[in-house]
């Protein structure tokens, strides 16, 4: 019997705990600071006469609508997050959510750095990779010293674990 796919709304929503803060921020950032700016022109444009023609009118409710539908998102994106705190974590010599760990690639013999993050914290210019990603998922539950293999459209990458961190910089 095949499984039932999950809706977006039933899957889990793991974040740091600084990922929910950057969540928090920008919401009120949205409703405190842009949407009343926003609805504040809108009310201006509309008092000036014809609102087919008029450009801050037009453009003011579109990102009106933008910024309702952003606020809706980072609402439904808070209400299903489950904060992990990297720093609570007990087995901190295994690879778990919101580790840093580097990796030395056994095809390259290069260093690579990265944190296991929530699918909100993506940044890959910081190393910052999903808890669902296919490298992460091959990372879960590893040691120092283990090897991991990853397939990749470019090839499959061997990787050894040579360090696990939980208390790094940002």
């Amino acid at each position: 019997m095949a499984k039932a796919k999950l809706a977006v709304s039933d899957e889990k929503n793991y974040i740091t705990p600084e990922g929910h803060a950057a969540l928090e921020a920008e919401f009120q950032q949205l409703l405190k600071v842009e949407r009343p700016e926003v609805v504040r022109v809108v009310s201006w444009a509309a008092g000036n006469g014809d609102r087919s023609e008029n450009g801050d009118y037009i453009y003011g409710k579109r990102r009106l609508r933008q910024i309702d539908s952003r606020l809706r998102f980072l609402m439904q994106r808070m209400d299903l997050a489950i904060i992990v705190d990297p720093a609570t974590q007990a087995g901190l010599e295994k690879i778990f959510f919101g580790a840093w760990v580097t990796l030395f690639s056994l095809k390259n013999d290069t260093e690579h750095n990265y944190r296991i993050v929530g699918k909100d914290e993506l940044e890959p210019s910081k190393g910052y990779i999903s808890w669902v990603s296919p490298l992460a998922k091959a990372m879960l539950g590893k040691s120092v010293g283990d090897r991991i293999k990853v397939s990749t459209p470019a090839g499959d990458e061997e990787y050894e674990v040579i360090d696990i961190q939980y208390n790094l910089p940002k």
